[in-house]
């Protein structure tokens, strides 16, 4: 079946380095990528308003998404993969949201940083509304300047708090692709689970298969973040996954000064997964 990327751009070197990851990442795949931009944020920047300042500011961005769209043609090697172009006057959460919609996104990949006067949309708190506000397709969010390495490695921090049900299948989906080892982490704040987490930890461990994951328990940490960090590095992790749901453990770390600014924070690319049953 045939995979649908959205690739919102601002047209930076990290939106296109988000780009390059998302097309290796699928090198084996049959693919449709959509190249989005959203002209709203170039115009309200601007002193005066018109609607024939929006028709050359989109024409503009729709001269420049062709050309990003014949440079991934002339990089790609894969015939199976296909490119298209969306231009939007919207904001880039109104325009990402509709897209999912009609193109049948299953997973937006991004950058982390963006070009001088664009760093509302990509840097810092933004990117953290971006990964709060979409609830209809996984996002990936991808370093700047982050090299592309086969994730062999993917963390899987949970405080075994809810059931998951459907929202595990993009993380069992690409660990069967790459055959890659699941890392559970489970960071302790009381000495013992409770039935609870318990019964949601047996879960866990009865969908995916025994030689594909481990657990790991960290000491209680001051910071969560910190935790993670930490673990990323010890086990040299590829992809860190979270699942996204009110009161997660993807909102406790977020809400944590040291990562306030998510943008600035990420070494590894970092998919966030909605909860598809909340």
């Amino acid at each position: 079946m045939k995979k649908n990327i959205l690739l919102p751009t601002d047209f930076s070197e990290n939106a296109w380095s988000a780009a390059i990851y998302a097309l290796k990442l699928y090198q084996n795949l049959d693919c449709k990528f959509y190249f989005l931009n959203s002209c709203k944020m170039k115009v309200s920047t601007m002193s005066s308003f018109s609607n024939k300042l929006l028709e050359t500011v989109s024409n503009q961005a729709k001269d420049e998404l062709k050309e990003i769209k014949n440079k991934a043609e002339n990089y790609n090697t894969n015939t199976n993969h296909e490119f298209e172009i969306i231009i939007s006057s919207g904001d880039l959460y109104d325009a990402i949201d509709a897209s999912i919609e009609k193109y049948n996104i299953d997973l937006i990949v991004m950058g982390t940083k963006g070009a001088t006067g664009a760093k509302e949309l990509f840097l810092g708190s933004n990117t953290v509304n971006i990964i709060k506000k979409v609830k209809k397709a996984p996002v990936l969010i991808v370093p700047d300047r982050y090299d592309f390495v086969e994730p062999k490695q993917l963390a899987f921090p949970t405080d075994f708090n809810r059931f998951y049900g459907d929202e595990l299948s993009p993380l069992k989906v690409m660990s069967e692709r790459y055959n890659s080892k699941i890392r559970i982490i489970h960071i302790n704040e009381q000495e013992k689970l409770t039935d609870v987490q318990n019964s949601n930890l047996s879960h866990l461990k009865s969908y995916f298969k025994a030689d594909t994951y481990s657990l790991h328990w960290k000491p209680g940490y001051t910071k969560k973040t910190q935790a993670i960090y930490d673990f990323i590095k010890e086990e040299d992790i590829n992809i860190l996954v979270m699942i996204n749901y009110e009161h997660s453990f993807i909102e406790n770390i977020v809400n944590e000064p040291v990562i306030k600014n998510l943008g600035y924070q990420l070494t590894i690319p970092f998919l966030v997964i909605p909860c598809t049953s909340c």
